[in-house]
C-alpha cells in the first residue's frame, strides 16, 4: 500500500500534511487527528465526483463526527463563481454550521478552489480539508492555500490565502479520469519540471508510456514528483511576493486563451499553449536552445493546438486584465533554461504577437 507525507510549512512552523496513498481507507484517521470528534462535516463536491466517490467518503466518516452534510453542485468552470459560493453559505447557515465545524472539498480544482475560498469567509474562518480527485488538483491547485472563484469570467479574480488543515491525496482516482482531464493534470505536471527540477522532467520524458498508461508505481512517483516541487516553492514563497510567481509558467497567455475561448478548453490545456509560446520566447531570446525548445514541443506534442479563431491581438489585449499586474507591467515567467524559470517584466506585447501569430505550437 502506498503510503506517503510530506510536511508544508511556513516560517519554520508546519501548517499541514500532504498525505499521498492509493485508497481512501485511512481517511478517517487522518481527520480524526484534527479532533472531528465534535464536529460537523460538509463534503462539498460536485455531482460527477459524486458519483464516484461520496458515499464511500461519506460512509467512511459517519459515526467519527458529530455529523456528516452533503453540499453538491453542478459540475465545470461555469459553477466557479461567487454564486455558488453564496448557495454554500446559506447552506451552512441552515444547517447551523459554526467556527468548530469543518469543510471537505472532495473533487477537483473547481471544487477545492471555491471550497476553499468559502471557508475563508465563512463566520471569518472555519477549517477545511482539501481531498483532491483529478490529477490537476492533486500536483497543483490544493496546495497552497490559494483558493477563490473566477468573476464575470475574469480567472480566480476574488480570492483569499488560506491554508487546509490537510491535504489527503487518494491517487487511484486518477484512474477514472477521462483522457481529457488527465493531459489537463499533465499540463501543470511538465510545468513543474520546466520550470524547477530537470531531472523530474526528464524523468516524465523517460516514463511517458508508463504515464500515459497510467501505470501505478508511476502514478505514485508522478504526483509525489510534483508535490514537492510546488511545496518547495510555496514554502519558500507563501503569498506570491517572489519565487512563487514562477508557477505561473504558462499561465499569462493560457488564462487569456482560456477566457476567450470560453472556458471550452481545459485549464491544462491552456497552460500548456501558453507554456509552449513562452517556450518560444524563451528561445527567441536566446535563453534556451532550439534543440531544448524542440524537446519541450514533443513532450507538449498530446495538447491541442493554438485554436486558429483566436485573434493575436484579442490573446495580447486580454492580459492587461492578468491579477500579475504591478505597476501596469506583466510579471512574465520565461524558462532561462529547462529546470530554471525566471520573472521577467520586460516582454512586450510585440513579442507575444509574434509567437502567436507565427502559430508554431
Amino acid at each position: 500500500m502506498l503510503e506517503k507525507r510530506l510536511e508544508v510549512s511556513a516560517e519554520g512552523k508546519k501548517v499541514y500534511d500532504i498525505v499521498i496513498e492509493n485508497s481512501f481507507s485511512n481517511l478517517a484517521k487522518e481527520l480524526s487527528a484534527l479532533d472531528i470528534q465534535e464536529r460537523k462535516l460538509c463534503i462539498v463536491t460536485e455531482r460527477r465526483v459524486a458519483s464516484y466517490y461520496l458515499e464511500e467518503v461519506k460512509s467512511i466518516l459517519e459515526g467519527r463526527c458529530a455529523k456528516v452534510e452533503v453540499y453538491i453542485f453542478q459540475e465545470g468552470e461555469a459553477s466557479k463563481n461567487l454564486s455558488t459560493v453564496d448557495n454554500l453559505y446559506h447552506f451552512l447557515i441552515t444547517h447551523e454550521f459554526d467556527r468548530k465545524d469543518m469543510l471537505l472539498a472532495l473533487g477537483g480544482g473547481v471544487t477545492g478552489d471555491l471550497t476553499g475560498f468559502a471557508a475563508a469567509t465563512y463566520l471569518r474562518g472555519i477549517d477545511f480539508v482539501q481531498i483532491p480527485t483529478s490529477l490537476l488538483a492533486q500536483v497543483d491547485s490544493s496546495i497552497g492555500g490559494k483558493t477563490g472563484v473566477d468573476y464575470h469570467a475574469y480567472k480566480n479574480m476574488v480570492g483569499a490565502f488560506y491554508m487546509p488543515k490537510l491535504v489527503y491525496i487518494n491517487v487511484n482516482t486518477i484512474k477514472t479520469l477521462s483522457e481529457r482531464q488527465y493531459h489537463s493534470g499533465l499540463g501543470e505536471v511538465i510545468k513543474h519540471g520546466l520550470i524547477r527540477d530537470r531531472a523530474y522532467f526528464e524523468w516524465i520524458k523517460a516514463n511517458k508510456e508508463a504515464i500515459a498508461e497510467r501505470k501505478d508505481e508511476a502514478l505514485a512517483h508522478m504526483v509525489e514528483g510534483s508535490c514537492l516541487i510546488k511545496r518547495a516553492v510555496v514554502e519558500e514563497d507563501p503569498k506570491e511576493h517572489g519565487v512563487r510567481a514562477l508557477l505561473n509558467f504558462g499561465h499569462t497567455l493560457g488564462h487569456s486563451i482560456e477566457k476567450l475561448m470560453n472556458f471550452s478548453l481545459t485549464h491544462g490545456e491552456c497552460v500548456a499553449i501558453g507554456s509552449l509560446l513562452a517556450a518560444d520566447i524563451s528561445s527567441k531570446r536566446g535563453y534556451i536552445s532550439e534543440q531544448e525548445n524542440k524537446e519541450i514541443k514533443n513532450i507538449y506534442a498530446y495538447f491541442p493546438a493554438l485554436p486558429k479563431e483566436l485573434k493575436a491581438k484579442e490573446v495580447v489585449k486580454e492580459t492587461k486584465h492578468d491579477k500579475k499586474m504591478e505597476h501596469g507591467k506583466i510579471k512574465f515567467i520565461l524558462l532561462d533554461q529547462i529546470g530554471k524559470a525566471a520573472i521577467y517584466q520586460d516582454v512586450t506585447p510585440e513579442e507575444m504577437l509574434d509567437v502567436i501569430e507565427q502559430g508554431e505550437v
